[in-house]
């Protein structure tokens, strides 16, 4: 039975996993044609030229910052080990201070912090994970970030008096809120996605596949109103097989098909759905075309999923040239961090898991010659309560708002605590149970972090020295106007 042309054109369309190009339906139709067109006269002349790429590592389900990143001295003016101890000791939750992994925090009064001994562990033959990165000065610690809509004081949370983050504590809210760059409402874009809005036309004009690429699925951060996201697999797949046409086998039959189906592409292109959805194929398959031979990475990457994650964003970026790319923005994620019990086995496992493949990618783009051009960041929902959940072997720890995030490559400033200062006058919280960094108060206070450095903060930071001109700050992140402090300081400024 012949098959209409419209029929053919779904059923064929449907067998290309290079469809992974338009991996949500809203962009879907007028977004290409109705694309905004740069002015490049308006290009701020600070914005760097050379190649930068942003990879952004989402640890799914709330990381315990509290046991990432711990007090390694017992200084009685600021807290310390002890007071870390006396908080976590008694269900099972706190780490021995003997095992953690040194950091000298010139911040902090060139105290000793302590990173957990997850950072540093050796398996398999692999590196010893990001922990020597503190001292080459290639690791920055950004203290105490979380979701804000504004800045908050305890009294102002407690009083309602500065409106609070959209479902905080939530999960799923959490995470949007995170990828999503705001805070104060629902949001169907994310900031990576904005950003690629804003710098695919004048950063990338000849490029053949899109700035911004998921390693994990359909995901907010990388949603735009012009953005075509891509989407791909792991290493497990070969760069050869990621957007190549499935049911085209190089048959007689195969071929024929494929023939009509390039004819069919190029009619009623005066359709402006039509246009875009020939438009996306065109790409994908001339990307498909250029991934055919590619060059394969150097270092030894974990064959976890993060690793594999990782390690197919280091091929893409040493296929850079051949794919026409200045900017490349990634997202990869390791989920499990959920630890509402059995958290001291489980995080141990996922943080070791997260450093091998960090230190991996850096050491790949040390031997790619762009260490500095490169920088991969992390993000979660949230830290966790201070006070344990449970005791014993089934100890966790519940939701709660501000963590630590790990920014690693040649492009950071210095090895130091990055953000903006708690009550105590440093980056770092007061570890005191209804104290005045957190959130709760009375008897039952567990200890969650009020956040002075929010996404916004963090994120503009990285956006900057990724190359997004401070004229475009306001429309990737539309609360930036309330919080005084743009640039944390962490990235280095581009050269002049």
């Amino acid at each position: 039975m012949n098959e209409s042309r419209r029929n053919f054109l779904i059923k064929s369309g449907c067998a290309l996993t290079m469809t992974a190009l338009a991996t949500q339906m809203r962009h879907f139709g007028l977004m290409s044609a109705m694309a905004q067109k740069v002015d490049e006269e308006t290009k701020d002349s600070a914005v760097p030229s050379d190649y930068r790429a942003l990879v952004c590592i989402f640890l799914a389900g709330g990381n315990d910052s509290n046991n990432t990143v711990i007090p390694n001295h017992n200084d009685a003016s600021i807290s310390n080990y002890t007071a870390y101890f006396n908080a976590r000791n008694t269900q099972g939750l706190a780490i021995a201070q003997a095992s953690l992994l040194p950091i000298t925090v010139p911040r902090m009064s060139n105290l000793t912090y302590g990173l957990h001994p997850s950072f540093g562990t050796i398996t398999g033959g692999l590196n010893a994970g990001i922990h020597p990165l503190w001292a080459d000065g290639k690791m920055a610690i950004v203290t105490n970030v979380g979701t804000l809509v504004a800045p908050m004081t305890k009294q102002q949370y407690q009083n309602n008096s500065v409106q609070k983050p959209f479902q905080l504590f939530s999960h799923s809210d959490q995470v949007s809120q995170f990828q999503g760059g705001r805070s104060d409402t629902q949001t169907f874009t994310g900031w990576g996605g904005r950003i690629s809005d804003l710098r695919t036309a004048p950063d990338n004009p000849n490029d053949l596949i899109p700035m911004i690429t998921s390693i994990a699925g359909s995901q907010l951060f990388t949603a735009g109103q012009t953005t075509l996201p891509l989407a791909i697999a792991n290493a497990g797949t070969s760069l050869t097989n990621v957007l190549a046409p499935s049911g085209f086998n190089g048959t007689a039959t195969a071929n024929a098909r494929l023939a009509s189906f390039n004819a069919l592409r190029g009619m009623d292109l005066s359709s402006d759905v039509v246009k875009a959805a020939s438009g996306i194929t065109d790409q994908a398959m001339a990307a498909n075309a250029a991934l055919q031979t590619f060059q394969e990475v150097t270092a030894t990457f974990p064959t976890t999923s993060i690793g594999l994650q990782l390690k197919q964003i280091a091929r893409l970026i040493k296929k850079r040239a051949d794919l026409g790319v200045n900017r490349q923005i990634f997202f990869a994620q390791i989920g499990g961090f959920d630890t509402h019990n059995l958290q001291v086995n489980n995080q141990a496992t996922l943080l070791g898991q997260l450093s091998q493949a960090m230190r991996a990618f850096y050491d790949e783009m040390v031997a790619q010659g762009i260490s500095d051009k490169v920088t991969q960041f992390t993000m979660s929902d949230f830290s966790r309560t201070f006070n344990p959940a449970s005791s014993g072997a089934n100890v966790g720890s519940d939701h709660a708002w501000a963590g630590y995030h790990f920014v690693v490559g040649g492009g950071v400033t210095a090895s130091d605590f990055y953000g903006i200062n708690t009550t105590n006058g440093t980056p770092f919280p007061s570890l005191v149970f209804n104290g005045p960094d957190d959130a709760d108060s009375g008897t039952g206070a567990r200890g969650r972090w009020i956040p002075t450095t929010s996404i916004e903060q963090y994120a503009a930071t990285l956006s900057r020295w990724y190359g997004l001109p401070d004229a475009d700050l306001p429309t990737v992140f539309p609360k930036i106007a309330n919080f005084t402090n743009t640039n944390l300081g962490f990235m280095q400024p581009p050269a002049p």
